[in-house]
């Protein structure tokens, strides 16, 4: 990882709604776009770009099964894998990031 890479993995983590879409992910693995947008209650086209902008960065991947659009976070480098542990391990610990775990464990599989 060079610093230019380093530099726009911290841009991507520098947006709420992006921290909130990738507590998600590193807690529940891959997920389809209509589980993010319910548990988060966020409008789909907000959720949308922002994974869109992720994507893009390299930080997740899509995959189309049907009408569904699911992403999960590509293993990167170890550098980025070990940010990507300590957010799960020490950095989601705010009441909202638990909000949204606990959201999410009740909508489980709600668009299916």
């Amino acid at each position: 990882m060079n610093t230019n890479d380093l530099s726009q993995l911290f841009k991507c983590l520098s947006e709420p709604i992006r921290l909130r879409i990738l507590n998600l992910l590193l807690n529940h693995g891959e997920l389809c776009v209509c589980n993010i947008v319910d548990t988060l209650e966020i409008s789909q086209g907000v959720i949308s770009r922002h994974l869109a902008y992720l994507r893009n960065n390299n930080i997740l991947k899509s995959r189309r099964e049907g009408t569904w659009i699911y992403y999960q976070i590509i293993e990167k480098d170890k550098l980025a894998h070990a940010i990507m542990t300590q957010l799960k391990v020490n950095g989601f610990r705010t009441s909202e990031f638990k909000i949204d775990l606990a959201k999410f464990s009740e909508l489980q599989n709600a668009c299916k």
